[in-house]
C-alpha cells in the first residue's frame, strides 16, 4: 500500500536521503519577504506550516524561494489539508533563530523544503486522508492544561505578556477591519469573542491573514476552539485582558477531548436558552441613544451584512402576541446565574455547568414572550420581549397577569394587536441560517402618527 512508503515524523533524521512523508496542516504562517543578502536589490519569500501525522507527533516545515513559487505553494493548501512532502532537507532546530517563532514541536528536528529540491502536494491517498483526518481535532498540548477565561479574567494583570492555552467556544466573529501602517505596509485584524461557563464574553484578535481566513469559517455558538500558546495582554483601553494568536498559535476546532465535550454541550444550551444574548443587556446601549429608524426589510438586509449586533427604531404593528396560551409559556423562571430555564420550584439548577452550582440558588421569575412585528416591508418573526421591558409594555406584573381570566388575556392581547408601536430592537444575526433573523425588544410604546408620518417618508425616499 502507498501508504506504507511514508516515513513517520517521529522516525525522521538528518542522515535520511529523500524522505517523504504525510501528514494534516495544523498550523499555517503568512508569506513573508526578506532582502535577499546574495543577490542585492532582490528579495527571498517564506512561510511556514505546521504538519501533524500521528497522535503525538507534529513537525514545523519551513520553505524558501522566489516570490511565484512561494506564493503559489502557500495558495495551495489549507490548514486541515492533508499534504504529501517530498525531499525535504531534515535539520536540526534552531531555539534562537526561526524556530523561537513557530510553534513548539516534540520532534527534534524542523523540515525545508525549497523550489530546486522539495515537493509538497496535496494527498490522494484515501487510506492515508481516512487516518490523517482526525488528527486535526487533537490539541497539541495537554487537553487538561489550559485556563478558563475565569482563571484569566481573575488572575488579571500578574498574566500581562504571558503564553497560555485556553479552552473556549466561539461568541461571534467581528467584521475584517484593514489598515495601512505609516511605513507603507498594509495589514488586517479580526476579533472573535470567546464564552464560556464562567465569562460570557472574552476577545480572541487575530493579525495573521492565515489565522483571520481560519476563524471566518467558524460558526459561532456551535464552535469549541482549543488555543495553544496564545499571548495574553493588559489592554488598558478595555481596561481588561485579551488574547492574541500569533506565529507560535494551533488553533485545534472542536477538539476531540471531554473537557470541550462538556463545554460545547454548555454552549449549546446557552445558545437555545438565550443566556447568551442576556449578558449584553439593553443598559450597555441606553434607549436614548439609539436614533436610526428602519423598515423591517432594513432591519433584515442589515443583519444579512452585519455579523455582530446592532440596535435600532422601527415603526411596526405587532402582529402576534400570545398571551392568550399557556401562562407557563408566557412567564418563566430562570436561574440568576446562568439564566437556564428551571421550574418555578425547583432548589437547584439543573444547568450541569452553571457556574452557581456550589453557591445559594436564586432565581427570578418574569415575562419571556415572543413577539412578530410587521411594516410594509414585510414581518420580523419570533422577537424576544422580557421582563422588566414586558411589564412595563403591557402595563402590569407577573402577579397581575396571573390572576387574569383567559378572556381579560384575551382583550389585553387585542388591546396591543394591530396598533402601530414605536419599537427598540436589538438585532442578533443568527448563526443557524442567514435567513432567520433574531430580535430583542428593549423598548415599546404606542407610535406618535406625527412622528410615524415624519420618518415613514424619509424612509420612503428613493436614493
Amino acid at each position: 500500500m502507498a501508504a506504507q512508503t511514508f516515513i513517520a515524523i517521529s522516525e525522521l533524521h538528518p542522515n535520511f536521503s529523500h524522505p517523504k512523508l504525510a501528514g494534516i496542516i495544523i498550523g499555517k504562517s503568512d508569506v513573508k519577504s526578506f532582502p535577499d543578502r546574495k543577490n542585492i536589490g532582490e528579495d527571498r519569500y517564506t512561510f511556514s506550516f505546521t504538519v501533524k501525522d500521528s497522535a503525538d507527533f507534529f513537525i514545523n516545515v519551513t520553505a524558501w524561494g522566489h516570490d511565484a513559487y512561494i506564493i503559489g505553494l502557500a495558495n495551495s493548501f489549507n490548514v486541515g489539508d492533508c499534504v504529501v512532502i517530498e525531499n525535504p532537507l531534515v535539520t536540526n532546530k534552531d531555539p534562537e533563530k526561526g524556530d523561537r517563532f513557530c510553534p513548539t514541536t516534540p520532534s527534534l528536528y524542523r523540515l525545508i523544503v525549497s523550489e530546486v529540491h522539495s515537493q509538497v502536494r496535496l494527498c490522494a491517498d484515501m487510506p492515508t486522508i481516512d487516518r490523517l483526518l482526525p488528527l486535526i481535532h487533537l490539541p497539541v498540548k495537554d487537553p487538561g492544561d489550559f485556563y478558563s477565561l475565569g482563571d484569566i479574567v481573575a488572575n488579571g494583570q500578574s498574566l500581562d505578556g504571558t503564553v497560555i492555552n485556553i479552552l473556549a467556544a466561539v461568541k461571534s466573529i467581528g467584521e475584517l477591519k484593514q489598515f495601512t501602517t505609516s511605513d507603507g505596509r498594509r495589514g488586517q485584524r479580526l476579533e472573535v469573542k470567546l464564552f464560556d461557563d464562567s465569562v460570557s464574553s472574552f476577545p480572541l484578535v487575530c493579525w495573521d491573514r492565515e489565522a483571520i481566513q481560519l476563524v471566518q469559517t467558524l460558526i459561532p455558538k456551535e464552535t469549541v476552539l482549543f488555543v495553544t500558546d496564545a499571548k495574553i495582554s493588559f489592554d488598558s483601553f478595555r481596561n481588561g485582558m485579551t488574547a492574541t494568536v500569533n506565529s507560535k498559535t494551533i488553533i485545534t476546532v472542536n477538539p476531540d477531548t471531554r473537557e470541550a465535550s462538556l463545554l460545547f454541550s454548555y454552549a449549546k444550551e446557552a445558545a437555545e436558552s438565550g443566556a447568551l444574548d442576556q449578558d449584553e443587556k439593553p443598559e450597555d446601549v441606553p434607549v436614548d441613544s439609539i436614533t436610526d429608524v428602519y423598515t423591517v426589510s432594513q432591519l433584515k438586509q442589515k443583519a444579512q451584512e452585519t455579523p455582530e449586533a446592532f440596535f435600532g427604531i422601527t415603526y411596526s404593528f405587532i402582529s402576534k402576541l400570545d398571551l392568550d396560551s399557556s401562562v407557563s409559556k408566557v412567564i418563566k423562571t430562570r436561574c440568576s446565574r446562568c439564566k437556564f430555564q428551571v421550574t418555578e420550584d425547583t432548589q437547584s439548577c439543573t444547568n450541569q455547568l452553571c457556574p452557581g452550582r456550589d453557591q445559594v440558588f436564586s432565581a427570578s421569575t418574569g415575562f419571556d414572550l415572543l413577539v412578530d412585528f410587521t411594516d410594509h416591508t414585510g414581518t420580523l418573526h419570533s422577537c424576544t420581549m422580557r421582563s422588566p421591558v414586558a411589564e412595563k409594555a403591557l402595563g402590569c406584573s407577573t402577579e397581575e397577569f396571573t390572576s387574569l381570566t383567559d378572556d381579560e388575556r384575551t382583550a389585553m392581547k387585542w388591546k396591543f394587536l394591530l396598533e402601530r408601536c414605536k419599537i427598540y430592537v436589538k438585532i442578533l444575526p443568527s448563526t443557524k441560517t442567514k435567513s432567520w433573523v433574531r430580535g430583542v425588544v428593549l423598548a415599546y410604546s404606542l407610535a406618535d402618527p406625527g412622528e410615524v408620518k415624519q420618518h415613514m417618508s424619509a424612509l420612503l425616499q428613493p436614493l
